[in-house]
C-alpha cells in the first residue's frame, strides 16, 4: 500500500512539474515544442540533432535557445529514439555495429551519445 502511494505521489509531483515547464515556455517554445513532436512522430532524433533541426536556417528556424528550452520541457527516451533511427538505417543499407554506431553517434550523422548510439545498434541487431 506505501509503495502506491509513493507511486502516486511522484506522477503527481512529475505531472505538476511538466504543467509548470509548460507554462513556463515562451510562444515560439511552445512552437519549437509542437515541431519537436512532428519530427519525433516521423523518425528517430537524438537530442542535439533536433536541436539542431529546430534552430538550422534550413529547419524551422527558431533561435538555439528556443529550441533547446523545448527538447529540454519533452520527456522523450532518448534510447529508443536511437533504437528507431538504428532500424531506420538498417532498413535502406547494411551496416556493420561499429559502422553504425559511428553513424549514430557522429557529429555529422545523428549525434547521439556513445552510449545511446550502441543501445540503438543492438536494439535493432546490428551487434
Amino acid at each position: 500500500m506505501k509503495k502506491a502511494a509513493v507511486v502516486i505521489g511522484l506522477f503527481c509531483a512529475l505531472m505538476s512539474a511538466s504543467v509548470t515547464l509548460a507554462q513556463s515556455l515562451t510562444g515560439p517554445q511552445k512552437n519549437a515544442v509542437r515541431s519537436s513532436n512532428n519530427y519525433l512522430r516521423i523518425q528517430g532524433f537524438s537530442r542535439d540533432g533536433l536541436i539542431e533541426q529546430l534552430s538550422s536556417p534550413y529547419g524551422d528556424g527558431y533561435s538555439v535557445a528556443d529550441a533547446t528550452a523545448a527538447v529540454n520541457s519533452l520527456s522523450v527516451d532518448w534510447n529508443e529514439q536511437a533504437a528507431r533511427s538504428a532500424q531506420q538505417y538498417l532498413s535502406m543499407m547494411g551496416f556493420s555495429c561499429r559502422g553504425l554506431i559511428e553513424q549514430l553517434s557522429s557529429d555529422v550523422g545523428d549525434k547521439y551519445t556513445i552510449s545511446q548510439a550502441s543501445y540503438g545498434a543492438k536494439q535493432a541487431g546490428a551487434c
